[in-house]
């Protein structure tokens, strides 16, 4: 990559296909820095450092699971957009898990746009479901951990029983979208 064309979203490219051929503890700013083919110095003119590139790959992992899932649940409404939903966020996990692995998780300034982009996507998947604000809330945070957890888990090869990983995640899914239709009791 010529000098010139370098910047910050050339740099978070270059540190994204470094994670996803070599995971998320190959990424230094040296390594990045050398696949530009300039001095690791040259890389604060673009990023402050280390955790401010992390954040800014984590807006563009953000940005690119919203909108699939977004493309995913576009004309779909209650079971059948949460099942999108669900089997889009994993599938990108699988297909990515280097990058998904480097995902932030806490929130951080770079990432709220792209956050609340998912959220709105995940909220407006809810709706047919009639949840009051707070209620929608709690079952975003539900599914976000049963998606995400399983996709940790899957992608790091972490499911050892005999019995298939896909009849596993139709039975998660079956769950959420089968909890999400029960009215909570007080």
């Amino acid at each position: 990559m010529a000098r010139a064309a370098l910047s910050a979203d050339a740099v978070v490219g270059i540190a994204l296909r470094l994670v996803d051929e070599q995971g998320p503890a190959a990424l230094t700013l040296a390594a990045v820095a050398s696949r530009a083919g300039v001095a690791t110095p040259s890389l604060y003119k673009h990023v402050r450092n280390l955790a401010e590139l992390r954040a800014l790959m984590s807006a563009r992992i953000l940005e690119e699971l919203a909108e699939r899932i977004g493309r995913a649940v576009l004309g779909r409404s209650a079971d059948e957009a949460i099942r999108a939903l669900m089997t889009t966020w994993r599938d990108y996990a699988v297909e990515h898990r280097h990058r998904y692995a480097a995902l932030v998780q806490a929130p951080e300034p770079e990432t709220a746009g792209a956050g609340e982009k998912l959220v709105d996507i995940m909220l407006a998947a809810l709706r047919a479901y009639g949840m009051e604000e707070s209620e929608a809330i709690h079952a975003v945070r539900c599914l976000r951990a049963a998606v995400h957890g399983f996709a940790v888990l899957e992608t790091e090869n972490a499911f050892q029983l005999p019995d298939q990983v896909d009849e596993t995640y139709e039975l998660l899914i079956h769950m959420v979208v089968t909890g999400l239709r029960t009215p909570r009791r007080a």
